[in-house]
């Protein structure tokens, strides 16, 4: 059986985690793990970032899938708006790579990596610390974005299993 590659994404419009896993049955190996960094710039000019930025990763490291958390929705309707144009960037960069995308929602992912919907980041990054073991320190946005890859490797067999019954 050959491994299968997914990227995962934990989008944000300063800054983006990307992170690359293999799977193999039930065996998980770190690939690759960054942030997107956009600044303070012009939006327009960090969507454009974020775009390139994954496209460009993608392109390196040919994952066959892709996952992506979604927008958590917070008192601040001016930043989820932004957060949700990020997003909209980040899986257009996916379409045109022919990618398709999977979203998880952020107490999905806590729950699939820590085994609690409602765990800390904290608790996050040192399960995936112990889970991929990487060779560098891990940013909390590149921890969160392999926890989304985790996550879809989790699921992935039962949205094919369901897929094969309907």
């Amino acid at each position: 059986m050959k491994p299968v590659r997914i990227i995962g994404v934990d989008p944000g419009s300063l800054k983006t985690g990307v992170g690359i896993i293999d799977v193999q049955g039930n065996r998980i190996r770190h690939v690759h793990h960054t942030v997107i960094r956009c600044g303070n710039g012009d939006f327009d000019t960090r969507l454009h970032l974020l775009f390139t930025g994954l496209r460009s990763l993608i392109r390196e490291f040919k994952p066959a899938t892709a996952a992506i958390e979604d927008v958590f929705v917070s008192k601040n309707v001016n930043s989820a708006l932004k957060l949700g144009q990020a997003r909209g960037a980040l899986i257009a960069a996916c379409g045109e790579c022919d990618l398709r995308v999977s979203p998880y929602s952020p107490t999905m992912v806590k729950q699939a990596v820590v085994g609690f919907g409602r765990a800390e980041k904290e608790q996050v990054q040192h399960m995936v610390r112990v889970l991929l073991h990487p060779p560098e320190p891990l940013a909390e946005d590149a921890a969160d974005a392999l926890a989304v890859a985790i996550c879809h490797a989790h699921h992935a067999p039962m949205q094919k299993l369901v897929s094969s019954i309907c």
